[in-house]
């Protein structure tokens, strides 16, 4: 059988690749750790079953993210699904600021480009339209039976599964571990500030931490460390690590219908007394960043966190990841958290802050990638076939240890402290990181992102606010009464009825409505 595929794929990609030997015949049932993983999982998506399926002289077309960060676990897998079937597997690697154009144009003007798409999550209130219903046949792998239920619900669109969950990703606390237990730190900060070291419980107390542990050399490296890395980057999913600061002093735990937007009016709360806390807080932060910190994007808040340079940061699982990869200095000397929360909430129903015995926690589960086929295609199941291989036991547990692979965390199976510690992970902290990510499963407070028609729109409008406050160049409430004007005039634009109809789908997952 002739097995080739058609791509663009970098250096990494073809290291990734570099053990598959294209023109071969079919692998043997028996084995296929040739293809990087342990064994074979048995179930319908296995090697074994897409071995057993024949797509020669067919082509699927596929779209996804530059590599590393998914692209290249779609490489790989694209190149495996090539040589098991037969299939001529055409892969498109786009930036990420040009891939939500590059998926929309050719559906907004009809026509078949791709089979299957990689991107982000919250696109779905643009994309749903376009977008074939998940079979029911792919529903009940044991793969997908074992999504949780926040992953499966970020899937689903007016009740109707139509993304295919390949990952999760929600913001978390990382913090050094060694130093928080060191006794000379313990003593030191009580000395100096008469309060306890102790993970921050909130938003104030993560600030005056961070500030207490900038701009001396706290691990003994040489080097001078700092409190935290964020992600403060206008144009980098700054408005993120925003809204992580500012979800616990939003939502309130007894106050449904809407995190921001009021459902009913469609009003935006972006610049109500709780989001204007949480910016004002994000300001205050800026003092404990490390040089260069107010511009740091995704992948600097990865490496200074990870590299060893700050105490603390949150956002998603990169960082974290990272610090515990073989090589380095600070493997098993970090520990996840749950993300700070409030001791007042503000309560919109009421116009009040409302005061809490423990603090207001409210999980951020936050963009993530997803995938999807295309309505349009006329091979909707080859495309579910490889989306279903893409995600099977064997390659999501292959794909959980690579950091670069941006696949994270998305199936019960996944907090297992066995499966970690098996990694070289010691005990305790793979404890503190199953524990985190499986608590805000069990959450009744989460926040979702805003996955309507527009997202980039509001999105961009935020980035710009949050931006203008972080510079000095207006002060946090002015700053978020500007948005929320300009979200107003976008819910003109686009429309109220249309925006609330998608919006509902959020406020279902959040309230827990369905």
């Amino acid at each position: 059988m002739n097995r080739y595929l058609n791509h663009s794929v970098s250096a990494l990609a073809v290291a990734a690749v570099a053990t598959i030997q294209l023109g071969t015949a079919p692998a043997s049932a028996q084995d296929y750790t040739r293809f990087g993983i342990v064994e074979d999982v048995p179930g319908a998506c296995s090697y074994a079953s897409i071995d057993a399926l024949d797509y020669s002289g067919r082509t699927l077309n596929v779209i996804t993210h530059a590599i590393p960060v998914i692209g290249e676990p779609t490489a790989l897998h694209a190149e495996q699904f090539s040589e098991l079937t037969g299939a001529t597997v055409n892969v498109v690697h786009v930036p990420f600021g040009d891939l939500f154009q590059r998926i929309m144009i050719p559906f907004q003007s009809n026509q078949n480009a791709y089979d299957v798409m990689f991107y982000a999550s919250l696109w779905i209130g643009d994309f749903n339209r376009f977008l074939a219903p998940v079979p029911e046949s792919f529903q009940q792998t044991s793969g997908m039976q074992d999504v949780t239920d926040s992953f499966a619900g970020v899937a689903t669109w007016n009740g109707q599964m139509i993304q295919y969950p390949m990952d999760g990703d929600r913001h978390y606390l990382k913090y050094r571990l060694d130093v928080f237990q060191s006794p000379e730190m313990q003593a030191r900060y009580l000395a100096d500030t008469g309060n306890e070291l102790r993970v921050p419980e909130t938003w104030e107390e993560y600030n005056q931490i961070a500030a207490y542990f900038s701009g001396f050399d706290w691990d003994g490296d040489g080097e001078l460390n700092y409190g935290s890395a964020e992600v403060a980057r206008r144009d980098d999913l700054m408005f993120s690590a925003f809204i992580s600061r500012a979800a616990p002093y939003a939502r309130h735990p007894d106050v449904g219908g809407g995190f921001f937007f009021d459902l009913e009016t469609m009003e935006p709360l972006i610049n109500t007394p709780g989001f204007v806390r949480g910016l004002e807080l994000f300001v205050e932060a800026q003092n404990s960043f490390p040089p260069g910190g107010t511009n740091f994007g995704l992948g600097d808040e990865i490496f200074s966190f990870g590299g060893g340079q700050t105490l603390m940061s949150y956002s998603w699982d990169d960082a974290f990841i990272q610090a515990q990869q073989e090589n380095s200095r600070i493997r098993n000397q970090v520990a996840a958290a749950p993300l700070p929360g409030a001791y007042e909430v503000w309560n919109r129903d009421t116009g009040q802050w409302d005061t809490f015995e423990e603090p207001n926690r409210a999980p951020y589960m936050t963009w993530g990638w997803s995938s999807a086929v295309s309505a349009a295609s006329n091979e909707q199941e080859m495309a579910f076939n490889f989306l279903c291989f893409f995600s099977n036991e064997a390659n999501a547990a292959h794909d959980l240890q690579i950091g670069r692979f941006g696949v994270n965390p998305y199936r019960n199976a996944h907090f297992d402290v066995d499966f970690w510690q098996g990694l070289g992970w010691d005990h305790d902290v793979a404890q503190t990181y199953v524990e985190t990510l499986s608590g805000m499963e069990q959450s009744g407070n989460r926040v979702y992102d805003l996955r309507v028609p527009g997202v980039g729109q509001f999105m961009s409008s935020l980035a710009n606010g949050v931006a203008a406050a972080l510079a000095g160049q207006m002060e946090p409430q002015a700053a978020l009464d500007q948005v929320a004007a300009e979200w107003a005039d976008i819910v003109d634009r686009i429309g109220e009825d249309r925006l609330r109809e998608a919006y509902a789908n959020v406020v279902r997952l959040e309230d827990f409505t369905d």
